[in-house]
Parts: C-alpha cells; sequence; structure tokens
C-alpha cells in the first residue's frame, strides 16, 4: 500500500497505532468474544471502556471535579442547536446571546442560535475576509447576557484565538473547540461550556463531546428533546440514549495513545514545531499566500493559496501523485488548506513543505 499523507479537516488522519490496535481487536474485545459494534452499551464490558475514556480525558485536560464530559450525537454543527435549548432556561427572557464573529463556523453559529433568542454579534472583522480575531477591546458585550460563543479555531478560515476571552460578571463563556481540542494546553475553568465534534483531533465522525461546569446543568427549555438535556445525560453516564459506541471507543483509544506520547504539552510543542515548519515555507516568497494575521494563524488549519490560481488542479495532482491528500480548500473560500492534526507526524508537514518547494521551483 502506498504510504500517503492525509490532510483533510474532518473527518481526519487518526493516529497509526490506534487504527492499528483497532483492526487487532475487531472482531473479539479483550476474550469477550465480541466486537466493540456488538456491545450492548449498558453491558459491563462497554461500561468499562467509556468509564477510562472520560477519566483519561480528564486527566489529559485537567478538567476540574465541578465539571462533567458528556458524549453526545449531531456533530459541532447540532451543538450550536443544543447549547441554546440548554442554556436559555437559566437566562430571562428575553434573552440575549453574545457572540464574535471570527470565521464561518462561528457565522454558522450565530444563525442556529438566532432561532432560539437575541443575537448580538458583539464583534466581526472589519471587512468582508476572516483573518484575524477582533480585539477584545472592541467587542461590545451584551450586560446580562444568557452567555458569550466564541469558536476557538475556525476550521476554514484557520483563524484561531491566542487568548482565553473576559467575560462580563457570572456570563458563562463557550467555546467550541471542534478543531483544535486536545492540540494545546486549556484552563478548562475559564469556560462554562467547552464542546467539539470528535472528527478533527479525537476520533471518528458521530461523537460530539462536551465538558459542561455542574451549576449550568438544569436549565433545558422545555422544547429541549430529552436525548440532548444535558442534565439527563449527565446523570445517565451518557447512556440514556444509545450512545456512539464505537466511536467512544476509538476516542478511547486515542486518549490513550496521546497519554503515551506524554500528554497535551507534548503534543502542543510539537504542533508548534509543525506550524512554524509550514508557514516558514508559504512566507519565503510571494508564490503563495496565507492571509490570516500572523498572531491569529491556526496551528491546525493552514488555508493557503497559489498566487497563480490557474496552477491549483497542477498543484493538486502533483500532490495527489506525491501522496499528500485532501489539500483542496473549502468550496466557499477556495485555495488550499492543509490540516496537520496531533495524528499529521512532522514527517507529513516535511513533505508537504518539500512538495511546496519542488513545486514552486519547478
Amino acid at each position: 500500500m502506498t504510504h500517503i499523507y492525509n490532510f483533510s479537516a474532518g473527518p481526519a488522519v487518526l493516529p497509526k497505532e490506534v487504527l492499528q490496535q483497532a483492526a487487532a481487536e475487531m472482531l473479539d474485545w479483550h476474550g469477550s468474544g465480541m466486537s466493540v459494534m456488538e456491545m450492548s452499551h449498558r453491558g459491563p464490558e462497554f461500561i468499562s471502556i467509556y468509564r477510562q475514556a472520560v477519566a483519561d480525558l480528564r486527566e489529559l485536560l485537567a478538567i476540574p471535579a465541578n465539571y462533567q464530559v458528556l458524549f453526545l450525537q449531531g456533530g459541532g454543527l447540532g451543538e450550536n442547536a443544543i447549547v441554546p435549548m440548554n442554556m436559555l432556561g437559566r437566562a430571562g427572557q428575553p434573552a440575549t446571546i453574545d457572540f464574535v464573529l471570527s470565521g464561518s463556523w462561528s457565522g454558522k453559529s450565530i444563525k442556529e442560535a438566532a432561532r432560539y433568542a437575541n443575537v448580538n454579534v458583539a464583534a466581526r472583522p472589519a471587512g468582508d475576509a476572516f483573518t484575524s480575531v477582533p480585539p477584545q477591546e472592541s467587542w461590545q458585550l451584551t450586560q446580562g447576557a444568557a452567555y458569550l460563543h466564541i469558536c476557538t479555531n475556525e476550521t476554514i478560515d484557520g483563524v484561531e484565538y491566542n487568548f482565553v476571552p473576559t467575560v462580563q460578571g457570572d456570563t458563562p463563556l463557550v467555546a467550541d473547540m471542534s478543531s483544535h481540542i486536545l492540540s494545546r494546553k486549556i484552563d478548562v475553568s475559564k469556560y462554562g461550556v467547552i464542546f467539539a465534534g470528535a472528527q478533527k483531533n479525537i476520533g471518528p465522525a458521530g461523537l460530539t463531546l462536551v465538558i459542561v461546569r455542574d451549576d449550568l446543568l438544569g436549565h433545558a427549555l422545555p422544547i429541549c428533546p430529552s436525548a440532548f438535556d444535558w442534565k439527563i445525560v449527565a446523570d445517565n453516564e451518557s447512556m440514556y440514549n444509545t450512545p456512539p459506541t464505537y466511536a467512544i471507543y476509538i476516542a478511547g483509544l486515542v486518549f490513550a495513545h496521546l497519554k503515551r506520547q506524554g500528554g497535551v504539552a507534548a503534543m502542543e510543542q510539537r504542533n508548534i514545531e509543525k506550524a512554524r515548519l509550514l508557514y516558514a515555507a508559504l512566507d519565503v516568497d510571494d508564490f503563495y499566500a496565507n492571509r490570516v494575521a500572523r498572531e491569529n494563524r491556526s496551528r491546525m488549519n493552514v488555508p493557503f493559496f497559489l498566487r497563480d490560481e490557474t496552477r491549483n488542479d497542477k498543484f493538486l495532482a502533483g500532490a495527489k501523485a506525491r501522496g499528500l491528500l485532501q489539500l483542496k480548500g473549502h468550496k466557499s473560500v477556495g485555495g488550499m488548506r492543509a490540516s496537520i492534526y496531533n495524528a499529521m507526524p512532522i514527517e507529513g508537514v516535511q513533505a508537504l513543505v518539500d512538495y511546496l518547494n519542488e513545486f514552486a521551483n519547478r
């Protein structure tokens, strides 16, 4: 099998060791005689898998005891509805949700939340392009907002927060961390809610992770489906509705793998080096361009453009021939995009850099 490097933004590359372990355990998990796909989600075998995954994630992110870890379905896009349905019951009516618009995904979140409450876009880019996080001193926040919602890494636009926002009073901070969770150290205690689709840095598509502070449970609107009511989910250890069992199993293997690699701090140092290597190649001259402000360049998702975009198809064909896959940019922005998540080895980034240089020279 030809060796390839997969730069997809999601569903994304998984650690080779994890895939090999899953393959070895596919037909018989630890002598149970069952595949994980066949297990009852309430049976002792799967409950042990689930509890180990939660324990490992708590260790990796140093999650405080007064936070719950929930495994849900619906993806990051679905959570854009589930968050307001769970958060608005604690706010006075009419409630207002503050948002910072920093890219395509925060834009999707704003549109969805507007179905349930008043929305205040507290800050937005100066122009039409998403190339930076609006500085916090420019934010126009609402006194007594139900919560402040941010997307800390914009997968499509390659814009990443380099600070934790300050909130007003007891306004909870809600963060969509789908595309960079576990890639850098975070202080969970500074957030009321963190959520992430799994298919980028955690595991396969179909699983959504929610980390929520205890005092934010039990405030769901009457219209919230019981399967997505965080309090019900927490009280039932994510087993109220049949969870995505195999995705949780793979996520648990990823968490254990990250621990063996030295944890989140070690991964952050590797990600800094991978991003430095790639951005240096893009910045060497004007053949390629990354348009994001340097202080907000994402370590995970690196969009770039060829100066002469008539060469795009030739660039992609040459990359594919070298085993460098999924480099085409999102349809909404065009160009190219390299997603270099935790599971992308530095050798893959170096192979891309070598091709960037070769193509430019040729």
